[in-house]
């Protein structure tokens, strides 16, 4: 039995499930301002014998979406956590008729594959939606939900180890009003820092960007895309990378900005909203002419300069934003 009817994704995944698994009495805008809405992390991962990994995700990061958008709507919900699945548990809440989100490693689920090793290790979040006996329907994205038998399910879940098996499952209605002036406090903290307290506090945030964009116009250290990105392998790595990253994967198109501007029309910051929403036609500018990149040598180095104006421009309009949060 299915607990609810509307699946498929609006224009950000975990907004959707979370809107949805509460029965779609929320704007998915409202969903994914209070869960943070945006932020910044910019790191390149090195792997012996392939290229360069850029990783950037523009949405609320680190933390749980789920819970976070759960906590500023005021609806309860419980977590649990076990060393193996606790079909018991998942059961007993689904033939309840309470939706379970599960945390697990995307590449186990067979509608995805196997990928990229990397993204596959991330942690994923889909919705348990209902059940059939031991076949379980799992909201991901799709228009409707996929089946799936519980011990592949099972396996997927297993598979993302740092979860533990994590349940959330919402338990009642909200208990009072959103709490919008958390969520804009915990966007305005997140860009403009500290996020984690240590060292890597620079990749994060508008210090993120800043180093994003140096990273960019270096033409002489190991740490700038000329050396980085230089090859033909790289360079298409890179840039693919640097698209999806803005516009697919772990953020909304336009790196998350239009939506977030979006929720800050609704709670009554329209200052703010016009100023990301300008910034993220920079950001969209950039993935699309990283999109359509070529591996020139001679003009790379005026792209790469391109990029990092770019950067530059929506960096200087969210420093304003910010402040009108």
């Amino acid at each position: 039995m299915l607990l609810y009817e509307e699946f498929g994704t609006g224009r950000h995944r975990e907004s959707s499930l979370v809107r949805h698994a509460l029965g779609g009495t929320h704007d998915e805008a409202l969903v994914a301002g209070l869960a943070g809405g945006i932020g910044f992390m910019y790191f390149v991962f090195e792997y012996t014998g392939r290229p360069p990994q850029l990783t950037i995700v523009a949405q609320a990061h680190p933390g749980s979406w789920v819970r976070s958008a759960l906590d500023r709507l005021r609806v309860p919900y419980d977590v649990a956590h076990s060393a193996g699945p606790r079909w018991d548990r998942v059961h007993a809440a689904l033939d309840a008729g309470r939706p379970v989100f599960c945390t697990v490693d995307r590449s186990g689920l067979p509608w995805h594959g196997a990928g990229d090793e990397p993204a596959g290790a991330d942690p994923y979040t889909v919705v348990l939606a209902g059940r059939d006996g031991d076949t379980l329907y799992v909201e991901d994205t799709a228009p409707t939900p996929h089946r799936i038998p519980r011990e592949e399910f099972g396996a997927a879940w297993s598979a993302h180890r740092k979860g533990r098996h994590e349940m959330i499952v919402p338990t009642g209605p909200a208990t009072g009003d959103p709490d919008v002036e958390g969520a804009l406090a915990a966007t305005a903290a997140r860009l403009t820092g500290p996020v984690l307290g240590n060292r890597f506090d620079v990749n994060f945030g508008f210090s993120g960007m800043e180093k994003l964009a140096a990273h960019l116009r270096d033409r002489r250290t190991k740490n700038g895309w000329e050396r980085r990105f230089g090859t033909p392998e790289a360079f298409r790595a890179g840039t693919r990378r640097l698209y999806a990253c803005l516009e697919r994967e772990w953020t909304a198109p336009g790196a998350t900005r239009p939506l977030y501007a979006d929720f800050l029309d609704l709670v009554g910051r329209p200052a703010a909203a016009a100023l990301f929403r300008e910034s993220a036609g920079h950001w969209s500018r950039l993935a699309e002419l990283a999109r359509t990149a070529g591996p020139d040598p001679d003009a790379r180095r005026a792209l790469f300069d391109g990029f990092a104006t770019l950067v530059e421009q929506s960096l200087a309009l969210e420093r304003r934003a910010v402040a009108q949060l």
